[in-house]
């Protein structure tokens, strides 16, 4: 297995394991990292540990597989990928390896010019695969004749750097500039960025060397998203959807939005459950709307594969009548969990 494209931290990874005396170990990765867990499994049993592979879905630091480990007795997850954002380890003792990206940012970035040419101020974010190259982007930037905003809110572990539902460094300078400029692969991130703020993004894709603007998909989510609240309007019967992984428990929130909707003569029961899938949804033919409380990216992303209305917290109170379009617009789709 070739191990160019990231930074996979082996030694580090050997070392960890020697030095925390594991004798269990549970690999947890992203999808894009899955194919190097047999090779990563390999130096782990060169350390002296038993190595397991998580073949589950992983979405984010939020997703931390705890239990997992927990039933399978490990005593060390190393989960690659993402930062720390959940305390899990203090039941699980957990090593974050970064996976930072060896690729420059130089190519992707130049050709995003082009894109920013109508904008002066550039609001530059990533994640956490590429912030070590957020100054070789700025630096672009600045010779191209921009100026150059990073946030640094203070929410996630890097200034610059967003993840799929912390976007709070990019909110943090959204009035200072005119538009944004992700550094990273994928759609994903960019549009939540978008979403977020407001401004035009546009994409510099360090492994395609591609740059592109997000504007049409940003577009046709808003129209979903207002389509979804319409219908859930008109809806009597709602489940309230709890979030069972470890950074996507909101068991109060589930509770708060159940009661607002009883409040408003609604009838509303709450599900919990660790993959929020259409073919679980279907489960329940007499629901005719779902509130989501776990992860709002399950809501903006996946909304047409689900043939009922899954709206997030913020949307419930649009459709309720407690908050506006234009407020939901504003304050947005992600930090509203709290």
């Amino acid at each position: 297995m070739k191990t160019a494209t990231f930074d996979l931290e082996e030694k580090r990874l050997k070392e960890e394991i020697r030095k925390r005396k594991a004798k269990r170990v549970l690999i947890q990765l992203p999808e894009g990292l899955k194919p190097y867990g047999p090779y990563l499994a390999s130096i782990v049993e060169t350390a002296g540990a038993l190595a397991i592979i998580s073949a589950d879905p992983c979405y984010g630091a939020c997703d931390l597989a705890v239990s997992e480990a927990e039933s399978l007795d490990a005593d060390l997850i190393v989960h690659y990928g993402h930062s720390k954002m959940v305390d899990g380890e203090k039941k699980i003792n957990t090593l974050y390896i970064e996976a930072k990206a060896k690729s420059s940012v130089k190519d992707a970035v130049k050709k995003a010019l082009s894109l920013l040419r109508d904008w002066k101020r550039i609001g530059l974010v990533t994640t956490v695969q590429h912030v070590h190259a957020l100054n070789e982007a700025r630096e672009e930037l600045l010779k191209a004749g921009k100026t150059v905003a990073i946030g640094d809110a203070g929410h996630v572990k890097y200034a610059g750097q967003v993840t799929g539902c912390d976007l709070s460094n990019a909110k943090a300078i959204a009035k200072e500039v005119d538009a944004f400029l992700f550094v990273g692969g994928g759609r994903f991130h960019s549009i939540g960025v978008a979403l977020a703020t407001e401004k035009p993004t546009i994409v510099a894709d360090p492994y395609e060397k591609t740059a592109s603007m997000v504007e049409d998909e940003t577009n046709k989510i808003l129209k979903q998203r207002w389509a979804q609240i319409c219908l859930a309007k008109k809806a009597e019967k709602f489940g309230v959807l709890v979030g069972l992984k470890s950074g996507q428990r909101k068991l109060e929130t589930a509770i708060k939005v159940k009661q607002k909707l009883e409040e408003t003569g609604k009838q509303a029961v709450l599900l919990a459950m660790r993959e929020i899938t259409p073919e679980k949804l279907l489960q329940f033919p007499d629901i005719e709307a779902f509130v989501n409380t776990a992860c709002p990216r399950v809501s903006l992303d996946d909304a047409s594969q689900f043939s009922r209305p899954v709206i997030t917290f913020n949307e419930v109170l649009v459709a309720l009548g407690e908050m506006d379009w234009e407020e939901l617009c504003r304050k947005g789709w992600f930090e509203n969990l709290s």
